[in-house]
């Protein structure tokens, strides 16, 4: 098989070429509604989705529902004598477009303890993997496994009316979500804790409940978990996993299928998986000067020396933002809050002085400010999490709240199959000939 591989190779190389002579003299043209150049290059800048429940900013950043991150930290019913929005207020925020009362967070709360049991299969099938699969790999397992209950895939079956898919997909979102956090501390601890498993404390808000059952009781840990789940839960529909998410959903496959797909596109480097590369760049930078407080010299000195190898530094840029991610900055705020002279925090701090305007000076940076990435691990190190392959699980636990609220309302509003038009680049030049037309069926 090697002389196939080989062929391919050449192949792609001749049309590498060819695309990129295309698009350098023909990229601005438009192909139907869109120009040319961004239907090769990931369609970037194309309307062509609607979501409802939250909405990037280039300037401003995301906003939930109309809201802002300090907003939100500050009009979300918090749990006692808890400063942080519980993620829970979020939700029902992103659903039903109102801000939550105390009672309406209570009532999810309690909602979901009621509808948090996992079958035992979905353990077995979980452990049926060896150890040493990435623990995002064990989560979308579990997930997959836990399929098994879904009422929307039950009740097609059993011949659904169109008009109550809203009702069996609100049913398989609150179950999902409510068993998420079992799942998601069950990866942790079977991987990383000798499978020495921690049960859910029915007393605890969605967040406290995971925090506890991965073994951490500390106040301030819960705290940052309810903000972790509230900042990382939405972040408007084009992203890798909302999209993933409703994409699949159009096809009706359940929210279980749905979400799996989602959570696999966020598994993926340049989307979630950014985090655990954040920090191990900081680990690796650390272990290279041995030192745990580097200056803003030597920081400064390792990310040019990671720009020349032609590596990026994790955990700057964004496709829309413009400026720091408010989430960033929340997580900042955070820090500073609740552990000042933490080192490796302090570093990261250092980081966001020094990459900025580095990357400014090259010129070819549209947004050299950290995103949400950035921060998070370092936040998750100071409390003894330094597995730092399963921050994207908690990423994915976080992100259920915001793509399975859109699914509810993709359902609720019929949206139908989604099937975007593709055209081959042999078409494509034979339309630059002006001897086909290339959209259409």
């Amino acid at each position: 098989m090697g002389y196939v591989k080989d062929r391919f190779k050449a192949k792609a190389d001749a049309a590498n070429a060819e695309i990129k002579d295309l698009l350098k003299e023909h990229g601005n043209k438009k192909i139907g509604e869109v120009t040319l150049a961004q239907a090769y290059q990931g369609m970037r800048g194309i309307t062509g989705l609607v979501t409802e429940t939250s909405l990037l900013d280039a300037q401003d950043g995301i906003r939930f529902r109309g809201y802002s991150i300090p907003e939100l930290q500050q009009k979300l019913p918090k749990a006692p004598n808890g400063g942080e929005p519980l993620p829970e207020g979020l939700f029902f925020l992103m659903l039903l477009g109102e801000l939550p009362t105390d009672e309406d967070v209570n009532h999810l709360t309690s909602t979901w303890q009621r509808r948090s049991h996992v079958p035992t299969h979905v353990f077995a099938t979980i452990d049926a993997l060896p150890v040493n699969a990435h623990p995002m790999t064990m989560f979308v397992t579990g997930v997959m496994a836990l399929q098994t209950e879904s009422n929307f895939a039950r009740r097609y079956k059993e011949g659904l009316s169109k008009k109550d898919y809203w009702d069996a997909t609100f049913d398989d979102a609150m179950d999902l979500i409510a068993r998420l956090p079992r799942i998601a501390a069950y990866v942790y601890r079977r991987k990383y804790k000798n499978n020495d498993h921690i049960q859910p404390n029915g007393l605890l808000d969605w967040a406290g409940n995971l925090a506890h059952m991965m073994g951490y009781e500390d106040e301030s840990f819960k705290e940052l978990m309810r903000l972790y789940m509230t900042i990382h839960a939405d972040h408007e529909g084009g992203n890798v996993s909302a999209h993933t998410t409703h994409l699949v959903g159009s096809a009706l496959s359940d929210a279980y299928l749905s979400y799996a797909a989602g959570m696999n596109g966020l598994a993926g480097p340049l989307h979630g998986l950014a985090n655990q590369e954040v920090i191990k760049w900081i680990f690796e930078m650390q272990e290279k000067l041995g030192t745990d407080s580097p200056s803003k010299e030597q920081i400064a000195q390792y990310v040019k020396d990671t720009l020349s190898s032609g590596k990026v530094v994790p955990g700057y840029g964004h496709a829309v933002l413009r400026k720091t991610d408010p989430r960033f900055e929340a997580q900042m705020e955070f820090g500073k809050k609740h552990m000042p002279e933490d080192k490796l925090v302090n570093t990261v701090w250092n980081v966001y002085e020094t990459v900025p305007p580095i990357l400014q000076s090259m010129g070819k940076i549209k947004n050299p400010w950290p995103n949400v990435d950035a921060h998070s691990g370092a936040l998750l190190v100071h409390y003894g999490m330094v597995e730092y392959e399963f921050y994207t699980v908690l990423f994915a636990v976080s992100r259920a709240l915001g793509v399975l609220a859109s699914l509810c309302w993709d359902r609720a509003l019929g949206f139908p199959l989604e099937r975007p038009k593709s055209v081959t680049t042999d078409a494509v030049k034979l339309w630059l000939e002006g001897k086909d037309e290339i959209w259409g069926e």
